[in-house]
């Protein structure tokens, strides 16, 4: 694929754009990553979690930039969204039945086998009710 100079200066303007709104580089600040989970939430609530939504490759790659912080200062491990609710079952001595951000004890059993796949508004839910970044369901 070439680019004209034209194209060049159309991408330019468009990536200026996009990085106004979304910080897509490396987060070197608590201030840079809080704005980053910002941005994450946003487009989680507006269904970006879906692999056909538009927006999707985007939150792949914020993802990235939010695990790369996490890992430096939160030391992260690549565990899957189930690993990661089971986590957060043990740290706060919760039962499957306990939450009401992802659905019934079934629903939540199901997440838990691997069976389901938590979508983005339960991500968001569980995430704000346990202050968690979104980012930690999405593994490397």
């Amino acid at each position: 694929m070439t680019f004209s100079a034209t194209d060049i200066k159309e991408l330019t303007g468009h990536f200026g754009a996009l990085t106004a709104k979304v910080p897509l580089r490396p987060i070197a600040s608590a201030a840079e990553y809080d704005e980053a989970t910002r941005a994450m939430d946003a487009l989680l609530d507006a269904g970006a979690a879906d692999q056909d939504h538009p927006l999707a490759h985007l939150v792949s790659a914020l993802g990235e930039f939010i695990r790369g912080y996490d890992k430096v200062h939160y030391q992260l491990s690549n565990a899957t969204p189930a690993e990661v609710l089971r986590a957060i079952m043990e740290q706060h001595n919760i039962k499957q039945s306990d939450f009401p951000e992802i659905g019934s004890q079934g629903v939540v059993s199901e997440v838990l086998n691997g069976k389901r796949e938590l979508n983005a508004r339960q991500i968001r839910d569980v995430s704000k009710r346990f202050g968690v970044s979104p980012a930690v369901f999405f593994p490397a």
